[in-house]
């Protein structure tokens, strides 16, 4: 919503700025230079990144059109799962829940936070983390280092989009440049011809100038910005729940361990302590 919003409002006084001054906007109608900067910025980022790089950022770009799923609820929602799944394990023992983790999508705790499911990576980091607490095969002290280079490495491959796409917006005005340069050619071919006609050709050479940088600083700089931003809440989202399984591994309380995850919460996205206490005293706590 915000992409769009902020886009329109991009171009919208741009070009509201450029009729007051009583411009022509069929002279910013130039599909030549649009396919040369627009060509060329695709084409380089095809060469500079895998396929799978480019998937994932157009995944990424994609997502931004959906309000962020790492919001107060979604904390909310978190911190009640793992809860559930703690006591289950305090009261039952390890294998008490090793069905659970072992098939999250059939788990009845599982099945009652479908927002948790949709996160398949957040799946994976509590379910794995919790099947090797279950093999006794890793000590405690040892899982801070496991989760941290799990965390790392995904942090590292969901920032390749946004990256991508943030070379390819420090590249815009050197491709406005190109097509700019490419028209103050066509123009030369055409010198000995009207004025007017000459001064067509200078204005669709000076729009291709003009599109790159409004792509680099107006579009695509933005979105790249954006997109490190919905990565960083997801990163802290994972951080979650990598302090309530170290806090749990080390025989904290359920709720001891739920605390310390809640304190790792951004300010603004935490839950109080009071509607922590009301969610683990309610019925299907």
């Amino acid at each position: 919503m915000f992409l769009i919003v902020g886009t329109l409002l991009v171009f919208g006084s741009i070009i509201g700025g450029y009729l007051m001054h009583h411009g022509n906007l069929l002279v910013l109608f130039q599909p030549n230079e649009y396919l040369i900067i627009g060509g060329a910025g695709l084409g380089s980022m095809i060469v500079g990144n895998s396929p799978g790089t480019l998937k994932r950022a157009l995944n990424q770009v994609k997502d931004l059109l959906k309000p962020s799923p790492f919001g107060t609820a979604a904390y909310v929602d978190l911190l009640h799962l793992l809860y559930k799944v703690f006591q289950k394990a305090r009261k039952d023992g390890l294998m008490g829940i090793e069905s659970h983790v072992e098939h999250p999508e059939t788990s009845s705790i599982f099945q009652e936070h479908p927002r948790f499911l949709q996160n398949h990576h957040a799946v994976a980091i509590l379910c794995d983390t919790l099947k090797v607490l279950l093999t006794g095969t890793v000590e405690n002290h040892h899982l801070d280092d496991i989760l941290t280079l799990d965390l790392d490495r995904h942090h590292h491959e969901a920032l390749a989009g946004p990256t991508a796409i943030a070379k390819v917006a420090d590249a815009m005005p050197g491709f406005g440049i190109v097509a700019a340069v490419l028209g103050v050619v066509v123009t030369m071919g055409a010198i000995g011809g009207s004025a007017t006609e000459v001064g067509e050709k200078v204005a669709a050479a000076l729009v291709g100038t003009f599109l790159g940088i409004l792509l680099s600083y107006g579009v695509l700089g933005p979105i790249a910005q954006s997109i490190e931003e919905r990565i960083d809440a997801e990163h802290s989202y994972l951080l979650v729940i990598k302090t309530a399984l170290l806090a749990f591994a080390r025989g904290d309380a359920p709720m001891s361990a739920i605390e310390f995850a809640r304190r790792n919460i951004q300010p603004d996205e935490r839950p109080s302590f009071a509607q922590m206490e009301t969610m683990t005293r309610g019925p299907s706590a």
